[in-house]
């Protein structure tokens, strides 16, 4: 998929179901700052959204087309092939991406849209030139790294997001762990330093 024009809109892909969420604080510090610097952007948010995680049997049958016949699939392809930065926010459930964001990668980044296989495989996302992970758990990023596999780092982002060619180099993944134990000061300082951080990627 070539993009010629030069795309300037960031989309936030947001995954939590309780609006009184730390992870819902975090995407309210983001939505923020961006508009007290007049950057677009847009929030796709899938629990809002009542999306549709669960792949259908009808869907499949026309999966490897790239074919779709729901609406917001369409609009979620719409939106992150007019933008040129991708910021995840979610909690870690279960040592990995909650079943939302999971069913969002099997319905929406599709064949012919996400990538082509038809001469090996080619991501084609690659209009996309900064990524921003954000996720919570109750475990530090330590312990997802070095006894669950790396979930995130090395499945999430230099596999699954390296696939649908979004530059693993050109990715930030920042961590706020022991998310059921902290204390509000705690939280408070995360989301300042999360700007700090995000600021220190554009410089």
């Amino acid at each position: 998929m070539i993009h010629e024009e030069i795309l300037d809109m960031k989309t936030i892909i947001y995954t939590h179901p309780n609006t009184s969420s730390f992870n819902h604080e975090i995407l309210n510090t983001l939505s923020n700052y961006f508009n007290r610097n007049d950057e677009e952007f847009e929030v796709i948010n899938l629990y809002a959204d009542n999306f549709n995680p669960v792949l259908s049997a009808k869907e499949l049958k026309v999966y490897s087309q790239g074919r779709t016949s729901d609406e917001l699939v369409r609009k979620y392809q719409r939106r992150i092939n007019n933008s040129d930065e991708l910021i995840f926010i979610f909690p870690i459930w279960w040592h990995n991406l909650p079943a939302m964001l999971k069913g969002f990668f099997d319905r929406v980044l599709l064949s012919g849209f996400a990538y082509d296989e038809s001469d090996g495989w080619k991501g084609l996302l690659t209009q996309i030139k900064k990524v921003t992970v954000v996720t919570t758990s109750t475990t530090t990023k330590d312990y997802l790294v070095n006894n669950c596999g790396d979930p995130i780092q090395s499945v999430f982002i230099d596999r699954t997001l390296a696939d649908i060619g979004l530059n693993p180099k050109n990715t930030t993944w920042i961590h706020f762990g022991q998310v059921n134990v902290t204390t509000d000061e705690n939280r408070q300082k995360f989301l300042i330093d999360l700007i700090k951080e995000y600021e220190s990627t554009n410089s």
